[in-house]
């Protein structure tokens, strides 16, 4: 399996603290001024036995257009997860789930990693088809996020969420014309999954139809198109202020 390249600082840092993917060489400008995070790179590097060199600006120049802070990293794909494997997985009483249906812009996907890691999100479910699919411009959006999260990748969204239904999960779908707001959902004492659609297009009619409830944000003026990174941060830390007040 080839390797991928990784860039930015926190995702360099963050792929070696997690462990998972296969390191094989790390590049640091020559230009660049020793800092925290590069130190840090450094002496992760040396522990786990990764070669790092220090290269002129040419290396980078095929990475120009991104903003890779002067550090770039080869490093093994990332592993998907099976369903069934995520299923079936021992873990806490109740888990959660976040279900992509069509989103497109790598920088939506990275910051919604982001925001389900932050959250305690136990994984993201992704179709393999018409869907972004995670490359080095999701690991820097995720500031390295993408290492500390299960991303699982399925055929048909809508086989997932019967399987979900079929072993006890709750689907909730998002909708801008849905009844009942994100916040009427009791989430603290229950498996869910909460599927976002893109902006363009929203979720589709199949997975409306399959989920078990429909919620949306309200809005207080005409214009309700809501970013899916923005929109999901306020459903997704709704369900932990939920889950954490009915821990205390």
């Amino acid at each position: 399996m080839e390797n991928e390249v990784i860039y930015g600082k926190n995702s360099v840092m963050e792929a070696l603290i997690s462990g998972k993917r296969e390191i094989n060489k790390i590049l640091i400008s020559k230009n660049i001024h020793t800092d925290v995070k590069i130190n840090k790179i450094k002496e992760l590097a040396q522990e786990k036995g990764i070669v790092f060199q220090f290269v002129g600006k040419d290396k980078f120049q095929p990475y120009a257009e991104f903003n890779h802070q002067g550090i770039i990293a080869q490093i093994s794909p990332i592993e998907y997860m099976e369903l069934d494997d995520f299923i079936e997985k021992p873990g806490e009483k109740y888990r959660s789930l976040v279900i992509l249906d069509g989103v497109e812009d790598v920088h939506n996907l990275g910051a919604i990693i982001r925001t389900c890691v932050c959250a305690g999100v136990d994984g993201i479910v992704i179709p393999s088809r018409r869907n972004v699919q995670v490359n080095s411009v999701v690991e820097k959006t995720s500031a390295g996020a993408i290492n500390h999260i299960p991303i699982i990748k399925v055929n048909s969204l809508v086989n997932a969420v019967q399987k979900l239904k079929d072993n006890d999960w709750w689907v909730i779908a998002t909708d801008a014309s849905a009844k009942d707001n994100y916040y009427d959902v009791k989430y603290d004492d229950m498996n869910f999954a909460i599927i976002m659609g893109a902006e363009h297009a929203g979720v589709s009619k199949s997975l409306l139809k399959a989920s078990d409830f429909v919620v949306k944000i309200p809005m207080q003026n005409s214009f309700n198109s809501l970013n899916v990174s923005n929109a999901l941060s306020a459903i997704i830390f709704e369900t932990l202020r939920q889950r954490l007040k009915s821990n205390k």
